[in-house]
């Protein structure tokens, strides 16, 4: 198998648009919930290959059946979370963690992020998923 398919982690049950996602969202009215839906939206925007799926309670955002990205809210922080990160160019530093494949931006209240740059990343990681399928 070759180093491109390895990274791929892999989804069943992906669909266009999942309503367990649009109820995640609408839950409890969350300030940290409605930080990342934009992101999560922009995510969806990204191509008519986009898939999306529950994922360990996470929205998560696929290319067919291969995740690329996913949004979560916790107690006192969001993530935008991308499956490959690890391989994703990130000139403004914004991506944290030091697992084998997956990074994260963390989103607290308050706290400006560089739109920019998580913009440029959400592409990215969508572009390199993308790659890694054909």
């Amino acid at each position: 198998m070759s180093d491109k398919k390895e990274a791929l982690f892999l989804l069943n049950d992906t669909v266009r648009r999942d309503p367990a996602i649009d109820a995640w969202f609408g839950e409890h009215a969350d300030p940290l919930r409605l930080m990342v839906q934009e992101w999560f939206e922009r995510m969806r925007g990204l191509g008519d290959d986009v898939r999306e799926v529950m994922h360990d309670h996470s929205p998560t955002a696929c290319v067919g059946d291969a995740a690329f990205a996913y949004v979560n809210a916790f107690k006192a922080h969001a993530a935008v979370g991308f499956f490959t990160g690890a391989f994703l160019p990130d000139p403004a530093g914004l991506l944290e963690g030091s697992g084998k494949r997956m990074r994260h931006v963390k989103l607290r209240p308050g706290v400006a992020v560089d739109t920019a740059a998580l913009e440029t990343l959400i592409d990215a990681a969508y572009r390199d998923i993308r790659s890694r399928r054909s």
